[in-house]
């Protein structure tokens, strides 16, 4: 008898970010319709969560607990510095128990957010390293990438690509900084995000008079070059989204607040305090079923996240960006919403409020535009993992020949 395939899922997965736990669910889903004699389990940074809420087992990432909290006191900087060294093993360790380790979607590759090399950048590169020295198949899968200021963390982001045994994109922008960066990508494909592999809520029929508006927040302060000015860039997306929020309550529109990641709690506290209306509450989502639901129940969306764009298009709701990266303007012009996208950088109320209203104008024309390019999506994604089968997964011979390597 055949022993199963050992799998592993990596990355800042159970942490609080609803988009990262989406793309963890689609592949679990993927793995579990089309390899279910698979063993999968975790190195990830919550794994009581993510054993909790998908039933495998989990390891923590870090050996250090505090390893992305800021270390001001010697304690914590020693704690940090023996964790890396102490993450070599770990990490080997744990890729060598498997013939397949899955990074699933997330931004690995790219720096839109604040970010420091011996962080996730770090992690990775142990990953791909160990992969490469023993023989296990790493799978970056439905990435995200672009372009990387920081020298050491580019160096660590190309060299990570380049150890991979697998390489596939969730956009084509993606695809293009990774070769700017001296990878090779000329057989790496582009696929939609992996979140439009997950079940999709039933829409909701447009109201009169007109129903909900959903706004995505993010505590957003720039991306890893705006380090300099992230509290200007702060206040102003903040007063921007508070006043565009007020206008919606004037104008008699109840208002959902989302988020997509816990720190985005303290920016749903700003403007709850600041608007004061019973028209504006703020959801309690949990995973990104729970804001597909809020969205397919809104007439329309305005969101930042990455991933609440995501559910708000695969749900089929007409959808406005406020724009952080390219990534954001490359998934609505694939769905076919590009000319809604705004800067979240500069928001400007009165123009972003003009923005709404000509996307709510055409709000039954852009229903039926996502409806097919959902299809379009649903199609893309099945190949994407019919590629990665095809992969990762064309014999056992691998897992037999380690499996006789570990026997006694």
């Amino acid at each position: 008898m055949r022993p199963p395939v050992r799998v592993g899922m990596f990355g800042l997965l159970g942490s609080g970010n609803l988009g990262n736990d989406g793309s963890l669910e689609a592949v679990l889903g993927y793995l579990r319709a089309e390899h279910p004699e698979a063993s999968v389990d975790a190195l990830c940074g919550g794994p009581e969560v993510v054993t909790a809420r998908y039933g495998i087992p989990a390891t923590r990432l870090h050996w250090y607990r505090g390893e992305y909290r800021t270390a001001s006191r010697a304690g914590a900087i020693a704690g940090k510095g023996l964790g890396k060294l102490v993450d070599v093993v770990r990490t080997a360790a744990w890729v060598r128990r498997h013939d397949v380790v899955i990074v699933p979607g997330m931004g690995v590759l790219e720096a839109t957010l604040p970010l420091r090399p011996w962080g996730f950048p770090y992690s990775l590169f142990l990953l791909c390293a160990s992969g490469q020295l023993f023989g296990t198949k790493v799978a970056l899968v439905g990435v995200g990438a672009g372009p990387v200021g920081n020298r050491l963390t580019r160096g660590l982001v190309r060299r990570s690509a380049r150890l991979a045994a697998y390489r596939s994109f969730r956009d084509a922008q993606s695809r293009d900084a990774l070769r700017e960066m001296g990878v090779d990508t000329a057989r790496d494909g582009v696929h939609p995000d992996l979140a439009f592999a997950l079940p999709a809520p039933r829409a909701g029929a447009p109201s009169s008079p007109p129903g909900p508006v959903c706004v995505g927040v993010m505590d957003f302060h720039g991306g890893d070059d705006d380090r300099a000015r992230a509290e200007e860039i702060h206040r102003r997306y903040l007063d921007g989204t508070t006043r565009f929020v007020r206008a919606l309550v004037e104008d008699g529109r109840p208002v959902r607040l989302l988020t997509g990641d816990e720190c985005d709690r303290s920016v749903v506290a700003a403007v709850l305090e600041a608007v004061d209306s019973p028209l504006v509450t703020a959801a309690e989502a949990t995973s990104l079923a729970d804001l597909m639901k809020e969205t397919a129940a809104a007439e329309t969306v305005v969101a930042t996240r990455y991933h609440n764009l995501v559910c708000a298009l695969k749900a089929g709701t007409p959808t406005l960006a406020l724009s952080y990266a390219a990534k954001s303007d490359a998934l609505m012009d694939r769905m076919g919403l590009a000319a809604y996208c705004h800067p979240a950088r500069e928001v400007d109320a009165d123009r972003l409020l003009e923005q709404f209203r000509a996307l709510e104008k055409r709000s039954a024309e852009l229903r039926r535009t996502l409806a097919e390019r959902n299809l379009v999506a649903a199609r893309q994604l099945q190949e994407q993992f019919t590629a990665l089968t095809a992969a990762l997964f064309p014999t056992t011979d691998h897992a037999q020949a380690r499996t006789r390597q570990e026997t006694p």
